[in-house]
């Protein structure tokens, strides 16, 4: 059973996260390792063939370099670059986050492999006994290094039926079709559909403000502004909606055939002539 974080961002929102518990942890951190060790067998190799060039002080300092660097660095790297992913997470279909939900930047990452080195799993971590025992006291599955970032790992392969099926709204195919979707980053859709996904535990007026803002943001992303009495959830909603449906054509084009050509552009739909024509999302 997938667990959920409590994390509440400042506009009392919860976060929908779904946390990586102990288990998929370990074997990502299993597969880092064996990375790891396959990095550091190859710089042994290489210094070995070498050893002639240098002299045995110069060999070691050589090796504890390499060791720091493959240990802490390999982490750093992978997480900054990939914002929150290293190959074990990749695998495993982890990520890294803030506790806010958005991604981690270099800081977070130097700051985790510094506490996973020195506290978590080799200087003073017992090789992981100080994770473990963490981990375990956690509500949110965190080690010492994720207390010491600010930061939370989640699970981000859900099953399909834990998923809210996302349908473009009656009468808005048309004008989702010409969506320009390229500026929406994964972080973005993200939040807009974890937003969704949580829109009736939310208080009315933050489930306003909090739309309102995501809306305008996705707006800007797009280059669609957001229609006069258009509920904000009605908007995201056709935008992700349409975003799978175009990511469900790019990955199974025999299903639904060849592109069409492009229709001529639609307008926006006109203005609700009531306060909230549409049904809320389920």
């Amino acid at each position: 059973m997938q667990e959920e974080s409590d994390l509440v961002t400042g506009e009392a929102v919860v976060l929908d996260l779904r946390v990586a518990k102990l288990a998929s942890r370990a074997v990502a951190m299993l597969l880092d390792v064996l990375v790891q060790a396959a990095l550091l067998l190859l710089v042994l190799v290489a210094l070995m063939l070498t050893a002639g060039s240098f002299d045995s002080a110069l060999t070691v300092a050589l090796m504890l370099t390499a060791f720091v660097l493959v240990v802490i660095g390999y982490p750093v790297l992978f997480e900054t670059l990939s914002r929150g992913r290293s190959l074990g997470k990749l695998a495993l279909g982890l990520r890294v986050v803030r506790l806010d939900g958005g991604p981690i930047s270099f800081r977070h990452a130097l700051t985790r492999a510094l506490a996973g080195f020195f506290v978590d799993f080799w200087a003073l971590g017992f090789l992981g006994a100080v994770a473990v025992i963490v981990s375990l006291t956690s509500s949110n599955g965190r080690r010492v290094g994720d207390y010491l970032a600010g930061t939370l790992v989640i699970r981000e392969r859900v099953p399909q039926s834990a998923q809210a099926i996302l349908v473009v709204p009656p009468g808005l195919e048309a004008w989702a079709a010409h969506f320009d979707l390229s500026g929406l980053t994964d972080d973005l859709a993200m939040a807009a559909r974890q937003y969704l996904g949580r829109y009736h535990d939310l208080r009315p007026e933050a489930a306003a403000s909090l739309g309102f803002g995501l809306a305008q943001q996705v707006s800007a992303a797009i280059g669609v502004p957001l229609p006069y009495g258009m509920p904000p959830w009605v908007f995201l909603t056709a935008v992700l909606a349409e975003r799978r449906n175009r990511d469900h054509a790019r990955i199974a084009p025999m299903q639904y055939g060849p592109p069409a050509s492009a229709p001529p552009p639609v307008p926006p739909p006109a203005p609700p002539k009531s306060d909230n024509p549409f049904t809320p999302p389920s």
